[in-house]
């Protein structure tokens, strides 16, 4: 059995409510050391929500392809490490105003989190998984 057959599968993951959602997020971006984002010609994709101006992330590339479609379809997804997220997104996001929605699906808006909550959350997932 490989680690992949353990995954939840869109449909499963879709069901989820926004705290599983979230647990699942950050638990797979420290696991795979990677977060997804979509990008075209001009760079990152940005939603708007009502309060916000926000950055869509996914923990991986499937997430992020099954959301890549209708007017997203000419995006493609990329992947950012988390040192480098650690490094220059989080600090990026704040100083130019921008929250981060979390896993936007098909059928879902998805969490709007500020970056330095979302950093947070990482760091203290990370320094768990090293405790262990």
């Amino acid at each position: 059995m490989t680690e992949n057959a353990n995954k939840p599968d869109l449909n499963t993951i879709s069901k989820y409510n926004e705290e599983q959602l979230y647990a699942y997020f950050i638990s797979e971006v420290v696991s795979e050391g990677q977060i997804w984002i979509l990008v075209d010609e001009y760079g990152s994709v940005m939603l708007n929500t009502e309060d916000e101006d926000c950055v869509p992330v996914w923990p991986s590339l499937e997430m992020a392809q099954a959301w890549a479609t209708a007017e997203w379809g000419n995006c493609k997804a990329e992947a950012i490490s988390l040192d480098k997220w650690h490094k220059r997104w989080t600090r990026g996001l704040e100083e130019d105003g921008f929250a981060v929605v979390i896993c936007p699906l098909e059928d879902r808006e998805g969490l709007v989190i500020y970056p330095e909550d979302l950093e947070k959350a990482l760091q203290k997932r990370q320094r768990k998984v090293a405790d262990k």
